[in-house]
């Protein structure tokens, strides 16, 4: 028995991480602290101190203002939606409990989603896993998008 088209499609909602805030600003206070404690001129280390800290609560700050989205995907190299925009070439990264999607825009531009272990639970991280394993030659469901 066949699969409808519409039932074919990967859909899951990104949101961003507060673990990945978190991990981002600790990792700025112990840039901060190891530059502090390196044998710098004090003219020098206190504004790179300063500077590690302040890229790092940026950074931070950046990731968590970041719009949730709904992702849909035929799956393998076919075509991801996020939200309205079209994405081409998606990649799956798994490493550990981390998964990261990286696919293209229209206009060139890399578009990452992270998903750490506060926004994505291990049920929904093997059916993503399987959603990317999905490709053309495989003639699994998910490789079909609909018209």
């Amino acid at each position: 028995m066949a699969s409808s088209p519409a039932s074919s499609i990967f859909r899951l909602d990104w949101r961003p991480s507060r673990v990945l805030g978190l991990a981002l600003v600790m990792l700025g206070l112990l840039a901060s602290a190891s530059v502090l404690a390196s044998r710098l001129p004090p003219l020098l280390k206190f504004p790179a101190a300063t500077l590690a800290l302040a890229h790092a609560l940026h950074l931070a700050r950046r990731e968590a203002g970041r719009a949730p989205c709904a992702l849909a995907w035929a799956g393998g190299h076919g075509p991801l939606r996020a939200g309205d925009q079209g994405l081409v070439a998606p990649r799956l990264h798994l490493r550990g409990p981390i998964a990261v999607l990286v696919a293209r825009d229209v206009h060139g531009r890399l578009q990452r989603f992270c998903w750490w272990p506060d926004t994505l639970s291990p049920g929904l991280r093997r059916q993503l896993a399987l959603a990317a394993s999905a490709g053309p030659l495989t003639g699994h469901p998910l490789a079909a998008w609909p018209a």
